[in-house]
């Protein structure tokens, strides 16, 4: 199964944009999720667009957070980037003639808008504060310099 990484793949830059007083360009960020600086650029402009990000051109320039962490939700991350698709099953067609084709589909579309109901709630409820206090405290075990480039040589 296909799996759509780029929640996860955005939040984890978020953070590590957090750990950082200057700007991070697209290119140290492609680096970090493994792909292509215009991947990076067409990402976070749904981040800029809301306000969570804002970009600086020129030398210097780069990406920083537009918000305290404190005020970015999962669910404002997860919205930003076009609400992806959050469950792989569906239905074997969405316009069955068979009765009982029918009646499947009636429960599982149920039981998947209630599950992604569920998660989008969740989703709410969690902070980017959060997820950096949980990272920080990971950190504070080692080496307590933190740095985009080296956690994520290749």
């Amino acid at each position: 199964m296909i799996q759509d990484t780029k929640l996860s793949g955005v939040l984890h830059v978020l953070l590590h944009m957090a750990a950082h007083q200057e700007p991070v360009t697209s290119d140290v960020l492609a680096r970090a999720m493994n792909t292509n600086p215009v991947v990076i650029r067409r990402i976070m402009a749904g981040l800029k667009a809301r306000g969570y990000v804002r970009s600086e051109k020129g030398h210097g320039g780069g990406w920083t957070l537009g918000r305290e962490l404190s005020a970015i939700t999962l669910k404002d991350v997860y919205m930003a980037l076009g609400a992806p698709t959050l469950l792989a099953i569906g239905n074997r067609t969405e316009d069955p003639t068979c009765l009982v084709e029918r009646a499947v589909n009636t429960a599982l579309g149920d039981t998947f808008a209630a599950a992604e109901a569920l998660i989008v709630a969740r989703l709410g409820e969690v902070t980017l504060a959060q997820l950096s206090a949980d990272f920080r405290s990971g950190l504070a075990g080692r080496d307590s310099s933190h740095s985009l480039e080296r956690a994520h040589a290749h």
